[in-house]
Formats: structure tokens, C-alpha cells, sequence
């Protein structure tokens, strides 16, 4: 298995899903072994530093890394789509302290990737190989399992105490089919939760077209024509639960869940070779399981 770059240059535009600001960011090829390097070119020296486990400092609804006045926030889509796209060598620009969310999905990134193409370096990748089985459990009902595989397999089991999202599943068995199968899963998040995220000084970048938005359980009309006027959207009927967004998988917020769990384990800056199977996976406990297997390394 050998190291891979971008064969050109990409640039992307768009919001910061939490911040709302305006980001600008440049993926460069890069040398053999630079790993994912991301560099705030909007700081003093413009600090530049590796995609590493080591670097998480927060999960709230997103992965952040941050060293020093260096910060970045809302990682795993962009890690996702160069993991999936076999990419092991980038140099990443970004002018604020987050990656854009664009379309909540990998598949920007990733037809961008596939437009320019990505070119085969003369240099081995750094695998980390599965061969015995690791589990993990934070004893809240999050647990990861790793096994022996031959190639890349990753799988995740959701559960939610809703009547419209329970419990899914999504397989990933190769990543050849990580383009058409994975990077389209866009982030969702429940209507119900929206408030208390706008109070946080969340998401001020989100809207119905970065997110799935689940009503799962029924809001007062008044209430829910509130929230309606503050996110800029219609009013809705509150007697009508269901997906506020057309789904683009039965399964979608599971595949997304798996997409997450792609990004966050490429912070351990290994290709792996193995099984990894993630039972209510998020980022705080993927990341976790993560800077625990690079005490492995």
C-alpha cells in the first residue's frame, strides 16, 4: 500500500456550520510523509500541524483540534473524504477556526478529490494492522470492536429513543464504495434539539440545506413557529412528525454516523487493515477509542 496526494490543487467556500462564518479553504498536494497537515493561514506565523487523536480538545458536536492559539473545528467530514479517497498526504488552508460545512456531507470534498485526481507516491503508507481483537466500552452503551480483516471494513449500529429514528445499521466492506455509498450521508440532528444548540453558540451555520432535520416529537404550534422564524425556515404543522428533509438513504443517519467514524479514526494517522465496528459511536468516543490505539503504535 502506498502513500497518495492530491494531483492539484482544490479550493472550497462555505459557512462554518457552528461559527457561521464565511470560510475560505485550499487543499495542496504534499510531500511523502507529511500525513494531513492543516495550517490557519489566518493567525500570526500561520501555525501548521498534523490531524492527529492527540490534537482533540473538544466533541461538541463536532471534532476540534486545537494546540496553542491553533484551533480548528469540524474536521471529520474533510478526514473523511481524503481517508475514503485514499488520500495520506495534504497540506489543508483554512482561514478560521473551522472547516465549511457545505452540503453537512463528505460528497463535496470527495467529487472535488475525484475531478483532480489523486497520484501514487514512491513511499510505503503507515498501516496499523488489526491482528487480534480490541474492544472498547465506555460502560454508557458505546462500544467499539476490532478484528482481523484483510482490507478496510467499517460498521455502525445507531440507536435513539425516538419513534422515528431508532435503531439503523450501515456497512462499509470496501472503500471503493465509500464514494457512492458513504460521502452523500449528510449530518442530521433532531428539530427538538435546535434551540438548546442556538443557546449554546451552536450552529449558527445551519440551515435545511447542511443538515437532516428529524420532528420526532410533537412541539407546540406556537413554539415550533418560533424556532421556525429564528432558523429563517416556513412555519410547520406540528401535528406532522417525520424527516423535514427528503432522505437520500432508508438508512441515512447511520451511513452519516459511519462517515464520522471514517473521519474520526483517520486521526490516527495509520491506513488500518482490520474490522471496526461501532455500537451508538460519537465523536467523543470514537476519538477516545482512537488516542487509546495510537498508544499501540
Amino acid at each position: 500500500m502506498k502513500q497518495a496526494t492530491l494531483k492539484d490543487s482544490l479550493s472550497f467556500e462555505g459557512k462554518g456550520l457552528h461559527t457561521g462564518l464565511m470560510v475560505h479553504l485550499r487543499l495542496h498536494p504534499a510531500e511523502v510523509n507529511t500525513g494531513i497537515r492543516i495550517c490557519r493561514v489566518d493567525l500570526d506565523g500561520q501555525p501548521c500541524y498534523e490531524a492527529l487523536a492527540d490534537l482533540v480538545s473538544g466533541t461538541s458536536r463536532g471534532t476540534v483540534l486545537e494546540k496553542g492559539k491553533w484551533k480548528v473545528s469540524t474536521v471529520e467530514h474533510l478526514m473523511s473524504a481524503l481517508y475514503g479517497m485514499g488520500v495520506t498526504n495534504c497540506l489543508v488552508e483554512v482561514d478560521a477556526p473551522e472547516i465549511p460545512i457545505l452540503d453537512g456531507s463528505a460528497k463535496p470534498y470527495v467529487d472535488a478529490i475525484e475531478r483532480v485526481g489523486v497520484s501514487e507516491q514512491d513511499a510505503e503508507a503507515k498501516v496499523f494492522y488489526v491482528t487480534e481483537p480490541i474492544e472498547f466500552d465506555n460502560g454508557k452503551g458505546s462500544r467499539m470492536v476490532l478484528l482481523p480483516a484483510v482490507r478496510y471494513e467499517a460498521e455502525v449500529k445507531i440507536m435513539f429513543d425516538s419513534p422515528i429514528l431508532t435503531e439503523q445499521s450501515a456497512l462499509l466492506d470496501d472503500l471503493a464504495l465509500y464514494k457512492e455509498s458513504i460521502s452523500p450521508a449528510r449530518t442530521f440532528c433532531f428539530l427538538r434539539e435546535i434551540e438548546l444548540l442556538l443557546h449554546l453558540g451552536l450552529i449558527k451555520g445551519g440551515d435545511m440545506n447542511n443538515a437532516l432535520v428529524i420532528y420526532d416529537k410533537k412541539m407546540n404550534q406556537w413554539l415550533l413557529n418560533r424556532l421556525a422564524d429564528k432558523l429563517g425556515q416556513p412555519h410547520l404543522d406540528n401535528e406532522q412528525l417525520g424527516y423535514l428533509t427528503p432522505l437520500k438513504f432508508d438508512n441515512e443517519p447511520a451511513r452519516h454516523k459511519l462517515l464520522d467514524l471514517v473521519g474520526d479514526m483517520s486521526l490516527l494517522g495509520r491506513r488500518i487493515i482490520g474490522h471496526i465496528y461501532a455500537e451508538r459511536p460519537g465523536h467523543g468516543f470514537n476519538t477516545h477509542c482512537c488516542k487509546e490505539l495510537r498508544k499501540r503504535l
